[in-house]
């Protein structure tokens, strides 16, 4: 009688490690696609509003700097108004996230106000921060939407400044002098001279709009770091 032999072989999966499920990649969902797409529009908006105002910007060239079709930007923005508005909160979000909160981590007024000058000075190296400088040129005392949003912005920051302000004050590291209002509207004004002034010029636009705030403030001036 023939016998006949069969040889099976088993093939398993490379073992995980105990625990460890496999490796899978998950796509983006459309949610998380459209925020990707909104942040990068609304950053080239604003790069574009900075550099040209609102009169001379163009959306096919910011959805394209961006890397999107115009199609992509209208589906988030309506037209251009919208474009801007929507600019001008998320600079304003920018703004606080990066320079409010540092300033907000110091324990005195003068401490804070300084890290602000610093703060906004390095914010504006990327353009978005002189998103409002450029608007407020064009829509300064007008009956419109952006130069309503404007002066919300504006309120709430100068509002910050003269609680602090009021606080060195009261302590004594901020001498006497003009209304608090003026000296922080003073302060928002020479802050931006300086900025636009000092564009390109890291890093000693730093320590130069913390000079310019120390001045309007009537201290003697901050303190240089020291070299990194």
């Amino acid at each position: 009688m023939e016998l006949k032999y069969h040889t099976y072989m088993h093939v398993r999966d490379a073992p995980h490690s105990k625990g460890q499920a496999p490796a899978v990649r998950q796509r983006p969902t459309q949610a998380e696609r459209s925020a990707r797409t909104r942040s990068a529009l609304l950053e080239s908006a604003a790069r574009g509003l900075s550099r040209y105002g609102y009169g001379n910007l163009v959306l096919e060239e910011v959805a394209r700097e961006a890397g999107y079709t115009r199609g992509a930007l209208y589906h988030q923005f309506k037209d251009k108004e919208d474009l801007a508005l929507a600019v001008l909160h998320w600079a304003d979000e920018t703004w606080r996230r990066e320079v409010g909160e540092m300033a907000d981590q110091e324990s005195d007024p003068v401490a804070a106000l300084l890290a602000m000058a610093r703060g906004h000075a390095v914010l504006c190296r990327r353009d978005i921060a002189r998103v409002a400088m450029a608007l407020r040129v064009e829509f300064s005392g007008q009956d419109h939407p952006i130069g309503r949003e404007l002066e919300r912005v504006q309120a709430g920051l100068v509002k910050r400044l003269v609680r602090l302000i009021d606080a060195g004050r009261k302590d004594g590291s901020i001498p006497p002098g003009p209304p608090a209002r003026a000296v922080a509207l003073a302060f928002v004004g020479a802050l931006e001279g300086a900025v636009i002034g000092l564009a390109g010029q890291a890093p000693h636009d730093e320590l130069l709009a913390a000079r310019a705030a120390a001045g309007v403030l009537g201290l003697d001036g901050p303190p240089a770091r020291p070299p990194t």
